[in-house]
């Protein structure tokens, strides 16, 4: 596929639309991972967090994509770990955050990295697909997308000061995502597929209401 041509253009398209859709989720992972730290650290989170989510996106589009379709249990375990990742995002704040800086600006970049890169298996195969296994198109298309990432992540870190309870709402979609990955797994996709509804429900409440629990034995 000719990236200049008319179907490369809009394959191209395609791939933007698809990475920017799906840039939310990303977006809110990334907020609620640097929100803890200073501001003049934040902005380093964000930017490194989110080049080393892209590299590791595009090592997983050259590399893993079939596997992730059929390794049985892959997406089983990313779903769980979202979860965890989901209750742990929400259950940390700020007075007990007391490491040095450095530490905590290093382990705000890898929470970014691992959850951004677990929530985009379902965008790499998108892009993918879209690309018709041309990766050069792929690794365009997720570079165009950085700054539209970034942008929502820094405006997402603003919002979260404003209104805290946003991140129930974060730690609820994680749930809800990590629940659907899990499900979809081939491993158990054909037992719990008409309890699948029920199953993201339930995520989203384990999720928010052990945080709940937790924040309100930690006072």
């Amino acid at each position: 596929m000719d990236i200049v041509s008319v179907q490369g253009l809009l394959a191209m398209l395609q791939i933007i639309v698809i990475d920017i859709l799906l840039a939310g989720d990303n977006a809110i992972v990334i907020g609620m991972a640097a929100r803890n730290l200073p501001a003049h650290l934040q902005k380093k989170a964000i930017f490194w967090g989110t080049a080393g989510a892209i590299i590791l996106r595009l090592v997983m589009a050259f590399l893993f994509v079939e596997a992730l379709n059929t390794i049985p249990a892959l997406r089983l375990v990313g779903g769980i770990l979202l979860l965890w990742i989901g209750y742990k995002l929400v259950v940390d704040d700020d007075s007990e955050h007391n490491i040095e800086a450095k530490d905590s600006l290093r382990s705000a970049i890898m929470t970014i990295v691992i959850a951004d890169g677990i929530m985009g298996i379902d965008n790499v195969i998108g892009v993918v697909g879209a690309a018709g296994g041309h990766m050069t198109m792929v690794a365009i298309g997720m570079l165009i997308t950085v700054p539209i990432i970034v942008y929502g992540s820094t405006l997402f870190v603003k919002v979260i000061e404003r209104f805290p309870i946003i991140l129930y709402v974060g730690g609820g979609i994680l749930g809800w995502v990590g629940a659907g990955m899990s499900v979809e797994d081939t491993l158990i996709a054909h037992t719990v597929e008409p309890y699948a509804l029920y199953i993201k429900i339930a995520a989203v409440i384990l999720v928010v209401g052990a945080s709940l629990v937790v924040k309100q034995l930690k006072k």
